[in-house]
């Protein structure tokens, strides 16, 4: 393990070597550490905010040689807890057999998830799947539990000679079929003692089982199958929980992670490259989904809902905002020494004045779906009274710097497409104005518009007039392409994609677009003056 600090950042590397390869001095560096055989398997910030950092749940099973330091330390322990003992007999016993957050507790919790249903009673050495929901499956497993990754398995070590096996594919879009073919599959299975494997980790919190393959890769798959579902299946843990990942990505880590790790404390677990057997006295394997972009209160063990996982990446980002400003600040004095920065710009512009003209962010798209003359949209919003920014996010841009423009902003533009799924990051009450191409007005509203709303933002749909799009200048007029998406898009998916989403630009009229933009303007000047500094 290698440790980076720097301004109060703390960057931790968890490599893996290959058996018989000796240990060397690695540099600390962002990018992946060269050498044979080493990749790194997990990647946790720190940025100075304290008390947050990642535990350790995992316990060795075989002992290493200790040094003088550690048997000397050992030693100071064992009198420490001789005297506590003897001062307080009951209160030491008490802290012997109970960890922090309890793991009993915390494990019955996950069985039951809080809410009622096939599993909603899982008692110790028991095995039971839960199959009802349409978009997913979930499995609970409670007692002696062993992963052995070189079976594809996680054996529940019991005297029942009954012979029980589950196997499930842990990816939440179930009624795909061609996507699923492509998860791992994992059993869950009763084993005798005598047949069972042999810890090398033992883990006194529960895991939870999920796969980064299938749309990984895709924004907004990634939060709607992924993180979403995580925070709902995971979140009432509070971080006494390991994740053990199919289809593990080192990428998936170092974009998420900052969420990740306010979901748990533990460094998650590479399933199909780590060859030790984890031992943990719960599984729970695959992940609860509510909807698109969603979470049903109803459906929490909790009652949480978009708005607490609005929250959560709030205090995911905190820390690496705080220190991206100071790194600005930073930079403006030392222009500012050299004479190229005035001293009002020496820190970065904070938007709580309300004389401040609102922030109006565009999301700009490459490739397809792209605002034409988009340089004449954003002088029109500027025009009618917006701070303009535009943003072109892609794979490489950190998230933490889109999460950070958007959620200092009070309306954003966008076109539909995935990217959209950054409405995720805007504060309730603000506003959020999607863009909708010809033929897309069903996905528009299902994905972005109708989960925008339940966050609380003032949500517009822009539908396009047939002559806003590109695709006027390929089809004669009245063509059903023009006239009739709905009924193009009745001959398949391949079509709809093809003609809508990947040969489809517009062209705003801007007399018609400045009519949203100015109520949007309106309706952030009264918010303003109802309520000076919006809540987070």
């Amino acid at each position: 393990m290698v440790q980076q600090q720097q301004q109060q950042q703390h960057r931790i590397y968890i490599l893996q070597f290959r058996k018989g390869e000796p240990e060397q001095e690695v540099a600390c560096k962002v990018s992946q550490a060269k050498g044979a055989g080493r990749r790194v398997m997990y990647y946790y910030q720190d940025y100075g905010g304290g008390g947050g950092g990642g535990g350790k749940s995992g316990k060795t099973v075989q002992s290493k040689a200790l040094s003088l330091r550690r048997i000397l330390a050992m030693l100071l322990l064992s009198l420490l807890c001789v005297g506590t003992l003897f001062v307080a007999p009951v209160s030491f016993l008490s802290f012997v057999h109970t960890d922090d957050g309890g793991a009993e507790a915390a494990a019955a919790t996950a069985a039951r998830g809080g809410v009622s249903g096939p599993c909603s009673a899982v008692g110790n050495d028991s095995l039971c799947c839960d199959r009802s929901s349409e978009r997913a499956d979930i499995c609970f497993a409670r007692g002696d539990l062993r992963m052995h990754s070189a079976s594809a398995s996680f054996q529940l070590v019991s005297g029942n000679s009954t012979a029980e096996e589950e196997r499930i594919r842990p990816y939440t879009r179930k009624w795909e079929a061609n996507v699923m073919a492509t998860i791992d599959e994992v059993r869950l299975r009763r084993v005798s003692p005598g047949d069972a494997a042999r810890c090398d980790v033992r883990h006194d919190v529960p895991a939870v089982l999920f796969s980064t393959g299938g749309y990984t890769g895709n924004v907004y798959h990634e939060f709607n199958d992924g993180i979403l579902p995580l925070f709902v299946t995971a979140n009432h843990l509070r971080r006494r929980v390991v994740f053990v990942i199919l289809e593990y990505h080192d990428w998936w880590i170092t974009k998420y992670g900052d969420v990740v790790s306010q979901l748990s404390a533990f460094p998650p677990i590479d399933f199909t490259a780590d060859r030790r057997v984890h031992c943990f006295p719960e599984v729970i394997a695959g992940l609860r989904i509510h909807g698109e972009l969603t979470v049903d209160p109803a459906k929490t063990p909790e009652g949480k809902s978009i708005g607490d996982f609005r929250r959560l990446l709030d205090d995911a980002y905190r820390g690496r905002i705080e220190f991206l400003e100071r790194l600005e600040r930073r930079t403006a004095r030392k222009r500012h020494r050299r004479g190229t920065v005035p001293r009002a710009q020496l820190a970065p512009p904070r938007h709580t004045s309300i004389q401040e003209r609102p922030r109006l962010v565009i999301v700009s798209r490459t490739g397809s779906r792209v605002i034409e003359y988009e340089a004449d949209v954003a002088a029109l919003a500027a025009d009618v009274g917006f701070d303009v920014r535009v943003i072109r996010p892609d794979r490489t841009t950190e998230l933490c710097k889109i999460y950070r423009e958007l959620n200092a902003s009070d309306a954003m533009v966008g076109v539909h497409g995935a990217a959209m799924t950054h409405f995720l990051f805007m504060r309730p009450g603000k506003v959020f104005i999607q863009v909708v191409p010809l033929g897309t007005d069903w996905a528009a509203g299902a994905y972005y518009g109708e989960p925008a709303a339940r966050l609380g933002l003032r949500y517009v749909g822009y539908k396009i007039l047939p002559e806003e799009s590109s695709l006027s200048r390929e089809y004669p007029t009245g063509d059903p392409v023009l006239t009739d998406p709905a009924g193009v898009a009745q001959r398949g998916w391949d079509v709809t994609k093809k003609v809508y989403l990947d040969r489809q630009n517009v062209r705003l009229d801007l007399a018609r677009f400045r009519e949203e933009l100015v109520r949007a303007h309106q309706y952030l000047a009264a918010g303003r003056r109802r309520r000076p500094r919006a809540s987070v």
